[in-house]
């Protein structure tokens, strides 16, 4: 006799799955994780000695770099035209008792982790990268436009008030920045790795209702009180 759907034992491509994300969602992320893809190794070709001798073309890495950080926040913004999107974006920006009890479980390593559709670590990367990508970009653009005349601080002898104070203080913050980006990057994609259904459910906007009730208990709940 055929396993059950529902049965521990069926085959994961006959048990019952749950909608996770739309198409739009999909779309959003993997363009960002693009973008953001191109703004790190672009980078890494501007900064690392062996990467900027193997590709060479320095003008074109940096003009790579900065049209692809321009256009980071983008995709977002676009996306904003999808509900259920948006309804994701109000999930992640709330907190509740449960994330206080799912990040102290986090760090003892023991104890039940409640979550709703996204958990606390989920909705800290989050609010953590979006604000890293506003920070990077307004430091991008300050030293990428740092010069008198796009500032209208050329003084009648041709010098500036403190353009190069501007630029060297973006450049400090852009590249320490830069480089805890790219740490926390490395720790989401290493998270992820470590987890296919939520893998799985990014790629084919779906997952395995038995992981959704182990990993997300909350989340019906969540559904239902809205």
């Amino acid at each position: 006799m055929p396993p059950r759907p529902d049965h521990p034992a069926a085959p994961p491509a006959e048990r019952p799955r749950v909608p996770r994300f739309t198409r739009a969602e999909h779309r959003v992320h993997r363009t960002t994780a693009t973008l953001m893809a191109v703004c790190v190794l672009t980078a890494g070709c501007l900064y690392l000695p062996f990467l900027a001798e193997l590709v060479g073309r320095r003008a074109l890495m940096v003009t790579v770099h900065e049209w692809s950080g321009i256009l980071l926040p983008v995709p977002l913004l676009l996306g904003l035209g999808s509900r259920a999107l948006r309804t994701d974006l109000t999930r992640l920006n709330r907190y509740g008792p449960h994330d206080r009890q799912w990040l102290r479980a986090a760090l003892r390593r023991r104890g039940g982790r409640p979550a709703g559709k996204f958990n606390a670590g989920q909705k800290l990367y989050a609010a953590w990268i979006a604000g890293a990508v506003l920070v990077m970009l307004g430091t991008g653009l300050l030293m990428w436009f740092t010069l008198p005349q796009a500032l209208g601080l050329a003084r009648p002898g041709g010098t500036s008030i403190a353009p190069l104070v501007w630029r060297t203080g973006a450049t400090f913050v852009h590249d320490w920045l830069a480089l805890a980006v790219v740490l926390v990057i490395a720790g989401h994609v290493w998270k992820a790795f470590g987890d296919p259904e939520s893998r799985r459910g990014l790629r084919t906007g779906s997952v395995d209702a038995q992981w959704a009730r182990r990993e997300h208990p909350l989340w019906e709940h969540e559904d239902n009180t809205r």
